[in-house]
């Protein structure tokens, strides 16, 4: 059933507030600041109450996607807590033009409203396939461009904070800086610092490299899985810091791989099915060239301070999938995901999660269900799938986490036992000489 679309207009971009749901605190906290910049006002929704799985669950089937039926939770939360004035109220919601999660939300969500007799609310889609229009809201350039320099800078807190969280002396010194440059960026976006990014970059690796640590060795657990889950500790429960609190340091890839994956796309399309125009291959070559760039610039950056490690580059994890999956298995995080197993595997992070709504197909193919290819080849790669529902329970996959943990530890503790064994042999091979 198709549900009337409602535009948002250029007479409401004055007085209407807009809200945005929840996934990369960091991220969207200073791209909401950027929007307020270019005349909207924009607010984001940071609510992690039961409350929004129950009103969830009114509107979205349970065996539907949970990321949608929290999305969707938490915006009729919103408009019922009586915050907002439901007559200059708008949503926000992203449709990358795939084949779920963020091109379905919309459809869901206007189902809901109507339900709830706001079917007058305009919903603004943020998408770049041309899917839906609205004359009030319109990316233009220059804030395309802030809101790309906000994901570099997220991205940048979000891998060095998961570097120094797991070893700080002084518990909450890191939370403490994130949130610190979070709002400092967020007050600057309007200003030329903003856009010196080598700057700011030695400023929070300077910063970062001056919390108090005690460098011990922690297993090393990276998190991939469907977007909304891998990164919203709304959706995953807090996964990051759990893994802190059980003494292990996460690894978690930033936004800006997302990106370019749904770039390099383009490339897929043209070489498997002749798809897209001259012009619009041309443009996304240049968009690709621009982003890989400043991704390189990141890594440059840190490998040049010398105190934390570096990502991966784009490329790397484009070549190291090969052989694996296809390239043209693009359905949700498609070959991305197994790529970002294999990438933790290249650099020594063997223990990874797999964050993934029950039942979603796409993410059960290219997720677990390339484990066991992946082990076969790497037999000591210690992958869990961690299912997140309205009915699973934290307890569940906490026992889950817990096992994948415990094997990390044990690998761990034969390693070390490993080497220690390695450096005594030649002690005693020559004491025995001697004799």
């Amino acid at each position: 059933m198709d549900y009337p679309h409602v535009e948002f207009t250029k007479e409401m971009k004055k007085d209407y507030t807009i809200l945005i749901p929840t996934m990369l605190p960091t991220h969207f906290q200073i791209i909401v600041k950027i929007f307020n910049l270019y005349g909207y006002k924009a607010e984001l929704l940071e609510t992690t109450h039961h409350a929004i799985v129950d009103e969830g669950l009114k509107y979205v089937h349970n065996d539907a996607c949970y990321p949608a039926l929290l999305v969707i939770g938490q915006m009729i939360d919103a408009l019922k807590s009586g915050k907002y004035d439901l007559n200059k109220v708008a949503l926000m919601i992203t449709q990358t033009g795939g084949g779920c999660r963020a091109s379905n939300y919309i459809s869901l969500l206007r189902k809901a409203l109507i339900k709830n007799n706001l079917q007058h609310i305009p919903i603004i889609s943020l998408n770049f396939s041309g899917l839906e229009k609205n004359s009030g809201f319109k990316i233009t350039l220059p804030l395309l461009i802030k809101a790309a320099l906000a994901i570099l800078y997220g991205d940048m807190l979000l891998w060095i904070g998961n570097q120094c969280k797991p070893y700080e002396i002084h518990k909450g010194d890191t939370n403490a800086k994130i949130k610190w440059w979070g709002d400092y960026l967020s007050s600057v976006s309007g200003s030329k610092d903003y856009l010196s990014i080598n700057h700011i970059y030695k400023k929070i690796l300077d910063d970062f490299a001056s919390v108090p640590m005690e460098k011990t060795e922690k297993p090393k657990v990276g998190i991939v899985g469907e977007i909304y889950l891998k990164y919203s500790p709304l959706g995953n429960n807090g996964l990051e810091e759990y893994l802190v609190q059980e003494g292990a340091e996460p690894v978690v890839s930033g936004l800006m791989d997302f990106c370019l994956y749904c770039i390099y796309n383009a490339f897929v399309d043209k070489e498997l099915y002749g798809k897209k125009s001259p012009l619009s291959y041309a443009a996304f070559k240049i968009a690709y060239r621009f982003v890989l760039k400043k991704q390189q610039n990141i890594i440059d950056c840190i490998t040049e301070h010398g105190v934390f490690d570096p990502p991966s580059r784009f490329p790397e994890l484009v070549e190291g999938v090969k052989g694996y999956i296809g390239l043209g298995t693009k359905m949700g995080e498609g070959w991305l995901l197994t790529g970002e197993m294999l990438e933790l595997i290249h650099t020594g992070v063997n223990n990874i999660v797999c964050a993934q709504p029950f039942g979603c197909l796409p993410n059960h193919i290219v997720a677990k269900g390339m484990v066991r290819k992946i082990k076969n080849v790497y037999p000591d790669a210690n992958i869990v799938a961690v299912d997140y529902d309205p009915g699973a329970t934290r307890i569940n996959q906490e026992n889950r986490l817990k096992l994948m943990l415990a094997t990390a530890r044990q690998q761990m503790q034969e390693k070390e036992n490993s080497v220690t064994r390695e450096t005594k042999t030649p002690v005693s091979e020559q004491t025995e000489q001697a004799v």
